[in-house]
């Protein structure tokens, strides 16, 4: 029989063994997209339509934006046509209306932005402390039905309403004695007109955003607070507002991101040749460049210059918001 002593090495060297014994791990099974889109095969046909608008209108379009370091001629095509390089964005640059354009896209987002951004977030706490009844739902069908109308028939309308001689609003202000205004052939009217204009049709839209994220409130925590003896305001600030600051976050990034998109269609509908002074903004000099005039090459580069601004804006305020701590798109 084998003495202690002599035991010790042996068992020694069985828990070395089984101290340098590497669990064995599950072999994960390989993924087999094949058989998945197999198995849910109308899932993956319900959202082809979107995969292929993106692929087919914003992917590969994308091949043409070379022509923006090119002199593109329509005869040669795109390959054809002989590289220049940065001299398109250096014309941009140089040029006389280079600042006169970003002063105007720049003066008309920024005050979009201070104006009808928070303008839905206080209709939706207001309409969100409104009983349900008569004037909650007629409130909502006046401020959301602007939306649905199209933009051609909103700048008739502007148009119409503010004309110095047949416009309801100087008949209006007629009333108290003011001369009729020339809001239409002011420069200095523009941007308010487009601003408050843009306010009306889409402030009631914006509120649904807000008002589904207060329907996510636990309404526990407005007990819990009328238990405690806070006011219908301190409910608003503490519980309400911090709700909304996540989709606030999201909204403002989207809005920042597009800060120099302005659209041209409205602003080409009420632009004229008085008011251009400050109506002029990138988008409507990319088309006239490339519609009207056919310098395709200058025009993609102008409208490639804007696309980049744009996404540099977006990346470095989403990462802003997200070092903050708070909601970010990635």
């Amino acid at each position: 029989m084998a003495t202690e002593p002599e035991m010790r090495p042996h068992v020694e060297m069985e828990m070395v063994a089984v101290n340098t014994t590497k669990p064995l791990k599950k072999k994960k099974k390989p993924r087999n997209l094949k058989r998945r889109i197999v198995q849910h095969w109308e899932l993956y046909l319900f959202i082809l339509p979107a995969v292929l608008y993106f692929v087919i209108f914003h992917y590969i379009p994308m091949y043409g934006v070379q022509i923006a370091f090119k002199d593109f001629i329509p005869s040669l095509g795109i390959w054809g046509s002989p590289w220049v390089g940065f001299e398109h964005f250096t014309r941009f640059f140089e040029s006389y209306y280079f600042w006169d354009l970003i002063k105007n896209t720049l003066g008309i987002s920024l005050y979009s932005l201070a104006v009808g951004f928070p303008l839905p977030i206080i209709l939706a706490l207001s309409l969100n402390e409104a009983k349900d009844g008569f004037f909650k739902r007629s409130v909502q069908t006046v401020t959301y039905s602007p939306h649905f109308i199209s933009v051609v028939v909103m700048a008739g309308m502007v148009i119409a309403f503010l004309s110095p001689t047949t416009g309801l609003i100087n008949h209006i202000i007629g009333l108290f004695g003011i001369d009729p205004i020339p809001f239409m052939s002011d420069p200095k009217w523009f941007k308010t007109v487009y601003v408050f204009s843009d306010v009306w049709q889409n402030t009631g839209w914006g509120t649904i955003i807000y008002l589904a994220a207060l329907a996510g409130v636990d309404p526990q925590l407005h007990e819990a607070a009328i238990v405690d003896g806070a006011s219908r305001w301190q409910r608003i600030w503490h519980i309400n507002i911090p709700a909304l600051v996540p989709t606030m976050v999201i909204l403002l990034i989207l809005n920042t991101g597009s800060l120099l998109a302005v659209g041209f269609e409205k602003i080409l509908l009420l632009q004229n040749s008085l008011n251009m002074e400050s109506s002029d903004v990138i988008a409507t000099f990319v088309y006239r460049s490339g519609i009207l005039d056919a310098q395709y090459s200058f025009a993609a580069a102008v409208g490639l210059f804007n696309a980049v601004i744009n996404a540099i804006l977006l990346i470095v305020v989403n990462q802003i918001a997200k070092k903050r701590g708070g909601a970010s798109l990635w």
